[in-house]
């Protein structure tokens, strides 16, 4: 009797407890889809960045990765849920400039920790901003906007996809180095932004290539400037905002990938052979490019490094346009 409860013992301390049955070994992974958070609403430039890498890394991986858009307080909202997400690398997360770099210079509580809570993949790529105002504002240049709003103190205003997020830093960076005073209006994300500049609820914005692209083309934006310090490939017609008489004037976002902190070494290593390959595909390369995206592929460190720079870049610019952070 003793051996057979000996037996009973040792085959009861066998079987996994918790979690751990659900857990699937890393050889197997990923056995199930994944989960790719997108800290804003459907429309917006990150939203297309995230479904075409989504559909590429369902290709790389062979299981479903499916676009989860968690929008809300500038993107401090999906940053929140991704960190505190099981670390298992079936959750990615849309890690940009905004949740890594610029909302740390603006918020005293995030909620998350840019370095702690976040494993990162790479760096996907890039694209310069663009001033963007309603086709009723008498302006087709950076210099008429300019005159136009300085004769309008307090008069005009601005969208933004939320505090934080670098098309509103954009604005306030332009706005000091003009000396013009225009209102801040937030929305929750690109596409409700997009569509109040195009119902003239508001008379300007700041915002990606890929997300003026569209209505610029069909004359319901006029785009003035880009951000980038030349001139972008897709709109050699559009000035950049340096040679529009504002020299060193220079804003770029980026988006990348990340998983929260903690996954399997094994799990990372996949996903971190996958994102480059993903990116390497002629049809996600061709398709990110359509968009205005530079694809600009990093390793996991270097991305890791680009982001303690562009952190530190933004703690100084944040400081020195003089807003408080929250």
């Amino acid at each position: 009797m003793k051996r057979i409860r000996s037996v009973v013992t040792l085959a009861l301390l066998a079987i996994p407890v918790g979690g751990a049955l659900a857990q699937p070994a890393p050889s197997d992974y990923p056995s199930r889809p994944l989960r790719y958070i997108v800290p804003f609403p459907p429309g917006g430039a990150t939203d297309i960045f995230a479904r075409i890498v989504a559909d590429a890394l369902t290709d790389r991986l062979g299981q479903q990765v499916v676009v989860d858009n968690r929008g809300g307080a500038g993107g401090l909202l999906g940053a929140q849920i991704a960190a505190r997400s099981t670390p298992d690398g079936y959750t990615l997360f849309a890690c940009n400039i905004a949740s890594l770099a610029l909302s740390p210079a603006l918020y005293r509580k995030l909620g998350y920790d840019p370095d702690a809570d976040f494993a990162p993949i790479g760096l996907i790529g890039s694209n310069p901003n663009a001033l963007g105002i309603h086709p009723s504002i008498p302006a087709t240049s950076v210099a008429e906007f300019i005159a136009y709003a300085k004769a309008r103190p307090g008069k005009l205003n601005y969208g933004s996809a939320g505090v934080g997020t670098s098309p509103q830093l954009s604005m306030e960076l332009f706005k000091m180095n003009a000396g013009i005073d225009i209102v801040h209006i937030p929305y929750k994300g690109g596409g409700p932004l997009l569509m109040a500049l195009i119902g003239a609820e508001i008379q300007s914005m700041f915002g990606t290539v890929p997300l003026l692209l569209g209505p610029t083309s069909t004359g319901k934006v006029r785009m003035l400037g880009v951000t980038s310090p030349a001139r972008a490939p897709d709109l050699p017609e559009v000035p950049t905002i340096a040679e529009s008489g504002m020299p060193g004037f220079e804003v770029v976002s980026w988006q990348g990938l990340c998983t929260p902190a903690g996954a399997p070494d094994a799990v990372l290593g996949k996903l971190r052979t996958a994102l480059p390959a993903a990116l390497a595909l002629p049809e996600t390369r061709k398709r990110l490019a359509d968009q205005g995206v530079q694809v600009t592929p990093m390793s996991h460190d270097e991305y890791a490094a680009y982001i303690r720079s562009e952190r530190a870049k933004w703690a100084k610019l944040v400081k020195d346009v003089g807003i408080k952070p929250q």
